[in-house]
């Protein structure tokens, strides 16, 4: 849940609190660990010239995570949309329980969530990860409550129909 303070506090007190939790969101948002803090950092940029107004309606948090998910989406736009797979073996064989069973689990979610739009990857990082309301998630990103769910239902659409097609194979 997006927690605000109900007094302002100081720029540099709240990016110390905040900012593991804004580099992981960046991270689930894009998936690169060099480009989030690269995210965090443009976010914050942002912010730092409309702290006091930020800081005193209560809406920084938002703010930075709105301007985060803005500016991956600006970048996957001027990459022409390419998405890479790293390792696309690793989907050919089906997964062997075991004790690493649940990695390999998390890695092949996380995959198939790679291959969302950065809107949806967003508002299925917000729901699921951070456990936000719909009308939350439509504040960071910027868009209407009903927006904020279709995003959501066509994410988990796709992400059943790939899992489907990967259990196929």
């Amino acid at each position: 849940m997006l927690v605000e303070q109900a007094t302002p506090v100081a720029f540099d007190d709240w990016v110390r609190a905040r900012s593991a939790a804004l580099q992981r969101f960046a991270y689930l948002i894009t998936g690169d660990a060099a480009e989030a803090p690269d995210l965090v950092q443009e976010a914050l940029a942002q912010a730092w010239p409309r702290w006091s107004s930020l800081a005193s309606r209560g809406t920084a948090e938002a703010y930075v995570r709105r301007s985060i998910v803005n500016a991956s989406i600006s970048r996957w736009r001027s990459a022409g949309r390419h998405l890479v797979a790293l390792d696309p073996e690793r989907f050919g064989g089906g997964v062997v329980p075991g004790a690493d069973s649940g990695v390999d689990d998390a890695d092949a979610a996380w995959r198939l969530c790679a291959t969302l739009p950065p809107s949806q990857r967003a508002a299925v990082v917000l729901r699921f990860y951070e456990d936000l309301a719909f009308a939350e998630i439509a504040v960071v990103l910027d868009c209407a409550e009903a927006t904020a769910r279709s995003h959501v239902h066509r994410a988990l659409r796709s992400l059943r129909t790939r899992l489907g097609e990967m259990s196929d194979d």
